[in-house]
Formats: structure tokens, C-alpha cells, sequence
């Protein structure tokens, strides 16, 4: 009996260090190696620690105020979308009324998008490159987290405290700022460290929206990398940007871990008001926001992908100048891509996440935590240009395969695969694996018949977000693309850079079809969330 408890212990023991050993070597070679490979090139491009590109970049007035630019922009930004977001946070969460499932999902929709579709839905309403319109594009692009991280919590906040002091005396107002605010901080301050972060690393927005007058870090690297070739300078941007990017994910860490007094919390079914008097005032407003915000130019998209009748999709079947391919081919490269980042990201971030939950408390398990989110902090620009560096070269030279893109699309999502999946792990009842324990089940057993059953509807779920994810990832794919390789957001790019109506019609009904290919994600992921499911 003791031979057999010390086997089960020894397999136990291996097959956790399995686990933790997957994500560690994956994000090592694909996520640490590139990073380190544009240290390397920003300060030792020699071999010896060189300051000589650092200081170029910081006697320089244009990057500074690019650098300028690219901060300020990110906090007005992050403050409309603040201001806009919350009110319909609070509706969609604690307002019962029908289709409120439906209305959720549908918002959720542009935080999948590509950003290069973001930005050709703005365009065919007709909005022309300035501050304006990348600002309305960011807060299209992020109105969902707000929405989906407050409303979360904002969901389970129990009524009879602001009763309380509502009968002491306190109006609505005081009610607010001195008992719901301060519950709602933690979801409020890390959905703000989020909602700048992507501001501040925006890519296609700007791009398309922006133009030259309107450059930011993030397209500085790419100018300088694709346009000069100067990539000790795009290197040292990259660093300015990693340094600030870190800080943001360290104050979202520690918002979103501040401690939340459980008297507080109710179960959200218990939390939903009908919808009477006031409150269909201000379900019509939010509603009418949501329409206008989001609605109008996903719909105006598809409205102006048929200007010329059916010419648009024709064209997308025919090669045109600049494709190597017909432009509708990249649907098929793009689901392929997705389908290989999906199976990479679910199984490495999968392993993240049954390892996380078996060490949370340890040292090891918040390395490991660390290690697995800092590429949502990462710009995907960054990510792409770390590859070109770091993989030319034996023995991973992978510039010229095909298989680079997958694998950079598997590193931006696998943090959503575990963000995902620890919720769900976590909230199993360890008392049925020490039942099963006493039973005699061994833990191979246990976790076969209780922990993959229940991680399976989780996998699932993030599954479907990586597979949006992938089809949509523009910025890492725009530096490691091949002319035989080019996947939709590329298309769509290349498309809205071309004069002419014809190609406009072309990119207009190729960001339809990808808006509909990560909308069916969404929607899909809405339906098999667990009530134990996180804020996505």
C-alpha cells in the first residue's frame, strides 16, 4: 500500500511539473528570447553594451513628441471611454430585460475585431484621419471591457447597504461615491490599467485613422523597421514601450487583486431590476449609445460593402494587382492560422491554467502567472518584430516559415485561454477530488473524472476567443507575413491603402466577411460561458 501511495505521489509530482514546464518553455523560446533579442540589438548591437542608439532616441524632439502623443492620447482615451462605458455597465448588469444576453455578446464584438476592420468601419461612415476619429475608434474598440469587468462585479454588489444609507439620510449621489464606489474600485482601476494599455499600444487604429500627423510609439516601430531599416532605434522604442507597458500591467494586477468584502457580494440572479419607471429611461439612453456607438458602423460596413451591388465580393475572387493570390484565399489562410493558434494556445495555455490553480498560493505559481500574462501587455507589434531578430537564425529560423504566424498568433492569446480557464478550475469543490481520493480513485483518475470534464466547457470557451483573436490579429502579422501567407486583416490593410473605388468596395466586403467569421466566435462563446466564467 505505502508503494503504491508513493507512486501516485511521484506521478502526481511529475505531472505537475509537466504542466508548468509546457507554458515556461513555450513562452521562454517564443516570448523571453524575443524580448531579450531586442534588448540585445537596442543596447549591445555590437556584442558591447552601447548607449549610443538610447541617447539618439532621447535627444530626439520628433520621438519625443510621438512619445508625448502616444501618453496623452492613450488618457483621454481611456477617460471618454470611462465616462461612456460605466452607465452601460450598470444597465447590462443589473437591469433584467430581454435580449440583455444577446445585447452583451453583441458588445463584446468589436473588442475581437481587428483593429484594421475598426478602422474601415469608421472610414465608411465617412470619418476622415484625426484625433477625433481615433478617439471614437478607441472607445468603440474598448467600451466592452468596461462593460464587462465593472458590470461583473457590479452584478453581485448587494442592494442593502445603499439602502442603509439611503435611510440614514444619504442621497443618491453620497450613496455612490461612499458606498458603491469604493466596492466597484478594484474592477474600475484595473479595467482603466487595461483600457489605457490598449490605447497606448494601438496599432491599425492609428494607422488607419490617424495618418503620419497622428504616429505613436507603436507605429514609430513599425515606420522605422519597415520604411528605414533602422531597427536599433525601433529597438529602443520598443523598450520605452515594454517599460511603460509592465507599469500598466502591474497597477491592473493591483487593482483587480484589491480584496472585496464578501458581505457586500450577492449572487447576480439575485441582483437584476425590472425594467419600470426612470429605469426605461435609462435602459432607452444606454441602448441608443450602444446602437449609435457600435451598431452604426458595424451596419454601415456591411451597408457599404454592397455600393457596387455584388462587385466588391466578385473582385475579392479575382487577382488584383499586389496579391499573389485572389484576395478571397486569405479567408482560408486566416481560418487555417486560427485553427493551429487555437490548438496551440488552448494546449499550452490550458497547461498554464491546471498548474496555476494547483499553486496559487506559491512563489512558483505567481512566477508562472507573470510569465503567462505579460503578452497581453506586449504590444503585437513588439511581438513581431522580436520574431524577426530572434528567429533568423539557427536553430530556430523560422523567418520563412509559414509556421511563425500561428505561433505569434498562440502567444497573444494564450493569457485569454488562462484568464478564462482559472476562474472555472478554481471554483471546483475540492471535496469531491478528496472524496474521490478515499474512494481510491488515483489522481490521474481524479482529474480525468472531475477536473477535465469541468476544464473542458472553459477550453471550449477560450477556444472560441482565441480562434476571434487569430482572426483578427493584424500587428504581429504585418511584420512576419509572407507574400504566399497573407491572412484577411492584411488583405484588408492592403486593400484601404489603394486608391480607387473598386478596392475600397474590395476592403469594405473583405472586413464584412471577417467582422461575421469573429461576431460567430462571440456569439458561440456567449453560449457555453459557465456561470463561473470571467468578466469575458
Amino acid at each position: 500500500m505505502d508503494g503504491d501511495r508513493v507512486a501516485m505521489n511521484f506521478s502526481t509530482r511529475v505531472g505537475r511539473q509537466v504542466l508548468i514546464a509546457i507554458p515556461v518553455l513555450f513562452l521562454v523560446i517564443f516570448f523571453v528570447w524575443p524580448v531579450l533579442s531586442i534588448l540585445r540589438l537596442g543596447l549591445a548591437p555590437e556584442g558591447a553594451l552601447n548607449l549610443a542608439p538610447l541617447l539618439d532616441v532621447l535627444n530626439d524632439a520628433t520621438l519625443w513628441s510621438v512619445a508625448w502623443f502616444t501618453l496623452w492620447q492613450a488618457v483621454l482615451s481611456t477617460v471618454i471611454t470611462l465616462v461612456i462605458a460605466l452607465p452601460g455597465a450598470y444597465v447590462l448588469s443589473r437591469y433584467r430585460f430581454r435580449g440583455r444576453g444577446l445585447t452583451r455578446a453583441l458588445v463584446t464584438v468589436p473588442f475581437v475585431l481587428p483593429t484594421v476592420v475598426v478602422g474601415a468601419a469608421f472610414t465608411s461612415l465617412g470619418v476622415s484621419r484625426s484625433l477625433t476619429a481615433i478617439l471614437l475608434a478607441h472607445v468603440f474598440f474598448n467600451y466592452a471591457i468596461v462593460v464587462r469587468t465593472v458590470g461583473s462585479l457590479w452584478s453581485h454588489i448587494d442592494d442593502r447597504e445603499q439602502q442603509a444609507a439611503r435611510v440614514l439620510g444619504a442621497g443618491r449621489v453620497r450613496t455612490f461615491v461612499s458606498v458603491t464606489l469604493p466596492t466597484l474600485r478594484p474592477a474600475i482601476g484595473a479595467a482603466t490599467a487595461i483600457v489605457f494599455l490598449f490605447c497606448f499600444t494601438s496599432f491599425g487604429v492609428i494607422l488607419i485613422l490617424g495618418g503620419p500627423g497622428y504616429a505613436t510609439i507603436e507605429t514609430e516601430i513599425y515606420r522605422q523597421t519597415a520604411q528605414h531599416l533602422n531597427l536599433e532605434t525601433a529597438a529602443v522604442l520598443s523598450l520605452f514601450q515594454l517599460g511603460a507597458v509592465i507599469a500598466a500591467l502591474a497597477v491592473s494586477n493591483r487593482m483587480s487583486g484589491d480584496r472585496i468584502a464578501l458581505s457586500t457580494l450577492r449572487p447576480a440572479n439575485q441582483n437584476t431590476l425590472p425594467v419600470i419607471g426612470k429605469r426605461r429611461i435609462m435602459l432607452g439612453v444606454n441602448l441608443f449609445v450602444i446602437g449609435l456607438l457600435i451598431g452604426l458602423p458595424l451596419t454601415q460596413l456591411v451597408v457599404r460593402s454592397f455600393d457596387g451591388g455584388l462587385d466588391g465580393y466578385r473582385g475579392l475572387t479575382r487577382t488584383t494587382f499586389g496579391f499573389a493570390e485572389p484576395p478571397i484565399s486569405s479567408v482560408w489562410t486566416s481560418l487555417q492560422y486560427a485553427l493551429i493558434a487555437t490548438v496551440l494556445a488552448v494546449f499550452v495555455g490550458g497547461s498554464a491554467a491546471f498548474a496555476l490553480v494547483r499553486r496559487r498560493e506559491r512563489a512558483k505559481g505567481r512566477l508562472l502567472n507573470l510569465l503567462v500574462m505579460l503578452p497581453l501587455g506586449i504590444s503585437a507589434v513588439t511581438v513581431g518584430f522580436g520574431f524577426l531578430i530572434a528567429f533568423d537564425a539557427e536553430p530556430f529560423e523560422l523567418r520563412s516559415s509559414p509556421a511563425i504566424i500561428p505561433i505569434a498568433h498562440a502567444l497573444i492569446a494564450i493569457p485569454f485561454v488562462v484568464w478564462l480557464m482559472v476562474p472555472v478550475l478554481t471554483a471546483i469543490d475540492p471535496r469531491q477530488r478528496e472524496a474521490a481520493a478515499v474512494l481510491g480513485a488515483r489522481p490521474s483518475r481524479v482529474w480525468r473524472e472531475i477536473d477535465f470534464p469541468i476544464g473542458l466547457r472553459a477550453a471550449l470557451v477560450a477556444a472560441g476567443f482565441a480562434a476571434a483573436i487569430s482572426l483578427g490579429e493584424f500587428g504581429a502579422t504585418l511584420f512576419i507575413v509572407r507574400p504566399d501567407t497573407v491572412t484577411l486583416p492584411v488583405v484588408i490593410f492592403r486593400l484601404l491603402g489603394r486608391p480607387g473605388q473598386e478596392m475600397y468596395s474590395q476592403a469594405m466586403a473583405a472586413s464584412t466577411l471577417l467582422m461575421f467569421l469573429t461576431a460567430g466566435s462571440v456569439l458561440a462563446i456567449e453560449r457555453l460561458r459557465s456561470p463561473h466564467a470571467t468578466v469575458f
